[in-house]
């Protein structure tokens, strides 16, 4: 089996988020996949392989199985490692570079294909809606102000200054005691030419900060495009790592696209 590492969300080395990639030609059972994905223990590992039983979705037409592991479970969705496995397939040949790709997934029906130097990814937008926060979560946070929303998986706090986000330091254990476990901490950018900046501590998915998270747009997207009144829109991932993005919401979708780097690849013997 074919093995690959992909910095995604970033045009350089050891930056951006590292996802795994197994292209296969043929399922493997899943909790060979949680395995693999637990040896390598990068955020998440992208395994995939050929529809052949869908008319909908051919291997000439780009269509694929995809599923996505951390190294602690299965996951619904992510974006960083879809990129990495779009890019690896058109790398390896298995895809023209002006496909757009079909990916059947536990999220349904996605595509993603290459725009200029990027890869775009068509995602399911998630609205939030303001709740309060408790004083507990608020000590955990590590703030005193913040702005609280929530929408499908996902918590979003605000903060006031891109600074704010930077030197956060929140009690992520505390959070995920208190059911926050799929969290955006944002705020507008002051540093050109961003629009805004975030972080994103995942504790419920067994990762405590992610390095550059492209799932989390689906909320971004919609958010700041309605604070801001423009679209498309930069983002700043403000980990230690770092990670770069554009998105842009379409009604129920967003768009994302970032830049990937191979850094790896191997034959895998299992």
């Amino acid at each position: 089996m074919q093995l690959f590492t992909v910095d995604v969300f970033t045009d350089k080395p050891f930056s951006g988020n590292p996802a795994g990639v197994c292209a296969m030609e043929a399922p493997l059972d899943p909790a060979q996949m949680q395995r693999i994905a637990s040896e390598l223990n990068l955020a998440e590992t992208a395994f995939l392989y050929p529809i052949s039983e869908s008319p909908l979705f051919t291997e000439g037409q780009g269509g694929w199985h995809l599923r996505w592991f951390t190294p602690a479970v299965e996951i619904n969705l992510c974006g960083h490692a879809t990129i990495a496995a779009t890019h690896i397939l058109e790398q390896t040949g298995r895809i023209a570079p002006d496909s757009l790709v079909h990916y059947q997934t536990k999220s349904g029906a996605l595509t993603a294909r290459r725009v200029g130097d990027k890869f775009e990814l068509n995602f399911p937008a998630v609205r939030v809606e303001s709740r309060p926060l408790s004083a507990e979560a608020m000590r955990a946070l590590g703030v005193t102000r913040v702005s609280f929303s929530t929408g499908g998986n996902w918590q979003l706090a605000e903060l006031e200054t891109e600074d704010r986000v930077r030197m956060l330091r929140p009690d992520v254990r505390a959070l995920y005691s208190l059911g926050i476990g799929n969290l955006i901490v944002t705020a507008r950018a002051s540093t050109a030419p961003f629009d805004f900046v975030m972080r994103v501590f995942v504790p419920a998915f067994g990762i405590d900060e992610d390095p550059a998270t492209g799932a989390a747009h689906c909320v971004l997207a919609p958010y700041w495009s309605a604070k801001l009144k423009r679209s498309p829109l930069l983002a700043w991932q403000l980990s230690k790592r770092g990670g770069f993005a554009e998105c842009e919401p379409h009604g129920d979708r967003v768009l994302i696209r970032g830049a990937a780097v191979t850094m790896l690849s191997a034959e895998l013997n299992v």
